[in-house]
């Protein structure tokens, strides 16, 4: 059976994203496909980066992930295809696939893709990566689709102590961070280390649930990604707080 290919993007409502379905639909194989989101903020690779970290390894072994979240499509950056010990990843060498290939073991061969002619300029998503990944996805070995060559942008997040950064925020308006939670502690001190500019340090309660705070109230709680976000029950921490995405941020225990 075909691999599955699993598309995460930068795209949104656009028709881009279709139309690298419909490059995948072209290939004879009957390939499998699905999305993971095109909702990743406007080129802001860190939360792709991010984003594909915390959810490729829920999808089957043999699984691609063809990312696309590429500002500098275009340009001398690399394009490459990845296998690592159960998955393959395929995009823009700008650090959007490294934090996961990283997790799952490292890169056991990398290969860089070759532009076709005629290729788009802009648009490397539809005529190099989704047939790059169709043709993995249909059983045809990497060292096919082009000369070994090494991952160079090796993106990792900020985490020093109990500093670390905003990473995401989704669409409910949670300020997703690297942090890990503390045991036993009952509530947070945060303040920004950097890039909120006016912000001052605040305590919030510790929470299990969203539904256990009060009605707007500001809280801590631990995410799907076993990280700690910062919440407004019923509201929008982002829209509450003047702290960007990127931020760094420490979350420092209250036990």
């Amino acid at each position: 059976m075909p691999g599955l290919v699993v598309l995460l993007s930068d795209f949104g409502q656009s028709e881009y994203a279709g139309v690298m379905r419909g490059v995948l639909a072209r290939y004879p194989q009957p390939l499998r496909w699905c999305d993971l989101t095109h909702e990743v903020p406007p080129q802001a690779v860190r939360t792709g980066a991010w984003i594909l970290l915390t959810s490729y390894r829920f999808f089957p072994e043999g699984s691609v992930f063809l990312a696309v979240v590429d500002p500098g499509v275009g340009t001398e950056r690399q394009a490459v295809a990845v296998r690592t010990r159960r998955y393959f990843f395929v995009g823009p060498d700008n650090g959007l696939l490294w934090p996961a290939i990283a997790d799952d073991g490292g890169p056991l061969e990398v290969v860089a893709l070759p532009i076709p002619p005629g290729a788009s300029q802009t648009f490397h998503g539809r005529d190099l990566f989704a047939p790059a990944a169709a043709r993995l996805a249909g059983g045809e070995p990497l060292a096919l689709l082009g000369p070994r060559t090494t991952v160079w942008e090796r993106l990792t997040f900020h985490l020093q102590g109990r500093e670390g950064e905003v990473v995401q925020i989704d669409r409910f308006g949670n300020l997703v961070t690297n942090l890990p939670p503390v045991p036993g502690a009952r509530a947070y001190r945060f303040h920004a280390a950097g890039g909120a500019e006016g912000l001052q340090p605040e305590e919030v309660r510790y929470v299990t649930t969203y539904g256990a705070g009060r009605p707007e109230e500001l809280v801590a709680v631990t995410g799907s990604a076993g990280t700690l976000e910062l919440a407004v029950v019923g509201g929008s921490a982002a829209e509450r707080l003047p702290i960007p995405l990127g931020c760094r941020l420490r979350l420092d225990p209250v036990t």
